[in-house]
């Protein structure tokens, strides 16, 4: 059984919000609209020189005065401008012809109909919430006795044994604010002229925010399923 893991190509992209797409055989899905690319090629980083193989990839452009001169450094040696966000994504660049630094990757050189994608982003900040609210916690009756302390989680441990609260018990707490990926999202269509990428259902973060979209690490093509 082998160890190597899979590492999809992706790009960078941005969340622009959730619409709905009618199908050909006329279902009214959700989808969220995604703005891919265009992104470049800043740096291939490989097994001999840096330990793996990965693409260091800039998204959305930033003027030069705005960016620090180390950074500056980092862009002029790729040759594309000054970005907004770096992100690296674990691929065989070689394999891909994504050699070249400086080379402009768009959103259908990547992504086609019909694809499964992998979808990561930091999610909404919530705040300081309850466990009722964090964890949907089903709180206490509300009757028997229960006096000021209907949202809260109970008993958490006991004095005799452990004598102890165990790690990982849900507490109230910072809800929200973490990375995460939502897995196997189908593409149902791709905007080469808008640079959208509209994928069905939803995906983690706010509006606006930077989201990492693979080709599915655990899926396979909708076709190719169906066959």
């Amino acid at each position: 059984m082998s160890t190597d893991r899979r590492h999809p190509e992706g790009l960078l992209g941005k969340k622009v919000g959730m619409t709905q797409f009618f199908t050909e055989d006329g279902r009214c899905v959700p989808v969220t609209a995604i703005e891919v690319g265009p992104c470049y090629i800043i740096q291939v980083k490989t097994e001999e020189k840096d330990g793996y193989k990965a693409v260091q990839l800039g998204f959305e452009p930033r003027k030069a005065q705005r960016v620090s001169a180390p950074m500056t450094g980092h862009f002029t040696k790729a040759g594309s401008g000054c970005f907004n966000h770096l992100g690296e994504i674990r691929c065989d660049a070689e394999a891909l012809g994504w050699t070249e630094a400086g080379k402009e990757l768009k959103v259908a050189d990547v992504f086609t109909d019909g694809d499964l994608v992998d979808v990561s982003g930091v999610s909404k900040g919530r705040g300081f919430a309850g466990v009722v609210k964090r964890f949907r916690v089903a709180g206490q009756p509300a009757s028997r006795g229960t006096h000021e302390s209907f949202r809260n989680i109970g008993s958490i441990g006991c004095n005799k044994f452990p004598s102890r609260v165990f790690k990982n018990k849900k507490m109230p707490g910072r809800m929200g604010g973490r990375d995460v990926t939502t897995q196997n999202l189908k593409v149902v269509g791709v905007r080469p002229q808008d640079n959208v990428l509209l994928v069905e259902g939803g995906i983690p973060g706010a509006q606006g925010g930077l989201v990492v979209i693979r080709k599915a690490r655990k899926g396979v093509k909708s076709s190719q399923a169906a066959a």
